[in-house]
């Protein structure tokens, strides 16, 4: 332990010497009181670390462990904090291709992984209510099933269907509605014309061309569907 202290007493003073060395002028301009309470915090620096290391002689190796690995979380956490929106948005892109449907959003571009089934499953909130649709360029307006739209608040019992559309199953008739809001991560847009399929005509919800092209662009990248907003 007295090698320790030697030691310790070493290194303050080639520290101190060196700061002298490189800053003459700075020392220069001390007062005297000045000059003095560095001294004495240098002072209570060395007797500090020398308690310490005689209340930790038994265990001396561990504590310096200990400090260490409290120094590493310090230094972690505030990394983490000072590139908090960069982890977010890394966190945000993980969770996209982890899930799919997942729309990550970043800035005014939201992007969808493709499903294992080969479309886009698209996370959806219409009117607030969450809605799972898969992406249709084909279908030339969006498309709720009827418990879409229930869920999302539309007065299904006044509703009349009267428009004609053409399925896999052949033709058969939808109800024309406006929807208040309609959400993919952070692209909202307001008044998007739809259509709600009967009782048992639509499985899964379709995220058509009305939605589509309200925003600025879109397309389909690789495995990527990228849709960017208007400012």
């Amino acid at each position: 332990m007295r090698r320790l202290l030697w030691i310790l007493l070493i290194g303050v003073g080639v520290a101190a010497a060196l700061f002298v060395a490189q800053n003459p002028a700075m020392l220069a301009r001390l007062s005297a009181p000045e000059f003095a309470s560095l001294a004495i915090k240098i002072v209570v620096l060395v007797v500090v670390s020398g308690v310490v290391m005689m209340m930790f002689r038994e265990n001396f190796g561990r504590a310096v462990v200990s400090a260490l690995i409290w120094v590493g979380i310090g230094l972690v956490l505030v990394v983490g904090y000072t590139y908090r929106f960069e982890l977010r948005d890394v966190a945000g892109r993980v969770r996209a291709e982890l899930t799919p449907g997942h729309a990550n959003t970043s800035g005014r571009t939201v992007e969808v992984a493709r499903g294992n089934s080969g479309n886009f499953a698209v996370e959806t909130r219409i009117n607030g209510a969450k809605v799972p649709m898969v992406l249709d360029t084909g279908a030339s307006s969006v498309v709720l099933s009827y418990e879409a739209a229930k869920a999302a608040g539309l007065p299904l019992e006044v509703i009349a269907y009267t428009v004609n559309v053409d399925t896999a199953n052949g033709r058969t008739r939808a109800a024309a509605v406006t929807l208040d809001r309609v959400a993919v991560g952070g692209l909202v847009e307001r008044s998007v014309t739809a259509l709600v399929a009967q009782p048992g005509q639509l499985k899964v919800s379709l995220l058509g061309m009305s939605f589509l092209n309200r925003l600025e662009s879109w397309e389909v990248r690789g495995e990527k569907l990228m849709m960017r907003g208007y400012p």
